[in-house]
């Protein structure tokens, strides 16, 4: 990694400080991006599985963030013995300022004039 990478996410890391959002742990920002960047459906198993640590990992972290708003667990309908981690707005417009803070700007997109939800709160709504 360049010196200019880790400058780079440096600012990130302030401008997310700077921000007042919670701190999350790595392992809990992973959780996070893993579930909304990746296909689902998620389960415990399955996040313990890629992150590779147990699932009391995982579920301690997911109490953290469902305490947030960020995620939250959702039974299996059609299995009620499963049970699925889906996304959610809150989660969404918190990595949605996450990922303005790597760009390193605030700003909204121009022509966006406050009308379009953003690429990952359209991925909320849609797993609803």
């Amino acid at each position: 990694m360049s010196d200019v990478s880790l400058s780079g996410w440096m600012r990130a890391l302030v401008a997310y400080v700077r921000s007042g959002e919670p701190d999350l742990t790595n392992r809990q920002m992973a959780l996070l991006m893993i579930v909304y960047l990746t296909p689902g459906p998620h389960t415990v198993r399955g996040l313990a599985r890629v992150l590779g640590v147990s699932k009391p990992v995982v579920t301690r972290a997911l109490n953290t963030l469902g305490a947030l708003g960020y995620l939250r667990r959702e039974r299996d309908q059609d299995d009620r013995r499963n049970v699925f981690v889906v996304r959610t707005s809150s989660g969404a417009d918190f990595l949605e300022g996450f990922k303005r803070n790597i760009r390193g700007s605030g700003d909204r997109p121009e022509g966006d004039g406050g009308n379009r939800r953003p690429a990952l709160t359209q991925l909320a709504h849609a797993h609803r």
